[in-house]
């Protein structure tokens, strides 16, 4: 447990800086959306492509935790959906719930979380299979907060759902990416070292953020909703990701970095589609207030039971 402990407290301790710089007051409003912009606009991005570019693709991708992953995102969206239904949720609130239910927060938190436990080759594959999902969970996000609002909602063209995928930047990258890998094409030196600096700031200054965006006063509204949307996210998609992945034969590291991707924490995100898409935005951030705390506890569990289990 003290070995777990090691891999999950220092990324949680850094978010924990980033929540106390945000108290002394070196961080306000202002400063954090800009640096939230840089981090997901730049930062992040020439993360991606540079780590999976660097990555052997052949080696890196494997299409049954991509599909394993990907069933069961489609699974627990679905449940979600049919459970905001029979609770009779009014439309905003029944959109919200469900996109909480399997919008984790691949990059801010899993990512670090997956890097701290398998290292270079973890962080190769979960990043090969974070491009396919955010693309994914995009679409499937606007989908479900759109769906209840369908009578009465505006028709949504094909270029916007083209828009949220193809200019996505996390998406984008990492398919650069994966191209770049999959050809096998070189990195200039002057480039590589560039990327390298900046690949090593990225990760610390995305968990700041996420630190220094919390906050204990919007943890607040229905909690009985909160706490169901946070289990299904935490606790039931791992579960279903798991069985699914085991039934597909992946097994190993893989295996592990499948259960540290669907075990994310509500993604920060979340709220803004919400808020765009006529979703319930206060029970939103409740929700992924809720859900990162929670994920101190959740992933050290998940990383002790891997540790267990030779993973």
């Amino acid at each position: 447990m003290f070995d777990i402990l090691l891999l999950v407290l220092p990324v949680f301790l850094v978010v924990g800086l980033g929540y106390s710089l945000r108290g002394t007051g070196l961080v306000d409003t202002g400063f954090l959306a800009q640096m939230n912009r840089l981090v997901y606009f730049v930062a992040v991005p020439i993360m991606f492509f540079y780590k999976i570019a660097q990555s052997d693709f052949s080696a890196s991708f494997n299409a049954r935790i991509l599909a394993g992953i990907l069933i069961c995102i489609g699974t627990i969206a679905a449940l979600s959906y049919l459970y905001g239904g029979v609770r009779h949720y009014d439309k905003a609130r029944r959109g919200a719930f469900c996109q909480a239910a399997f919008r984790g927060n691949l990059v801010y938190i899993a990512l670090p979380i997956v890097y701290s436990a398998y290292g270079e080759a973890g962080f190769a594959v979960a990043g090969i299979i974070i491009g396919f999902m955010t693309a994914v969970v995009n679409f499937l996000s606007i989908f479900v907060l759109m769906l209840p609002h369908r009578h009465v909602g505006p028709d949504l063209k094909a270029s916007f759902w083209v828009h949220q995928i193809v200019f996505n930047p996390l998406i984008s990258s990492s398919f650069l990416g994966i191209i770049w890998s999959y050809f096998r094409l070189p990195i200039p030196m002057v480039l590589a070292n560039a990327f390298d600096i900046i690949s090593g700031m990225t990760l610390p200054l995305a968990l700041i953020v996420i630190g220094a965006s919390f906050s204990f006063q919007k943890l607040q509204g229905e909690m009985t909703i909160t706490m169901i949307a946070t289990t299904v996210k935490i606790v039931l998609m791992p579960l279903t990701a798991g069985i699914i992945l085991y039934m597909l034969g992946v097994r190993g590291m893989e295996f592990g970095v499948g259960i540290l991707l669907t075990g994310a924490p509500v993604a920060s995100t979340a709220y803004i589609m919400a808020q765009q898409l006529k979703g319930d935005a206060d029970l939103t951030s409740t929700i992924i207030m809720f859900s990162t705390l929670i994920s101190v506890l959740s992933y050290t569990l998940y990383l002790y039971f891997l540790k267990v289990i030779g993973i």
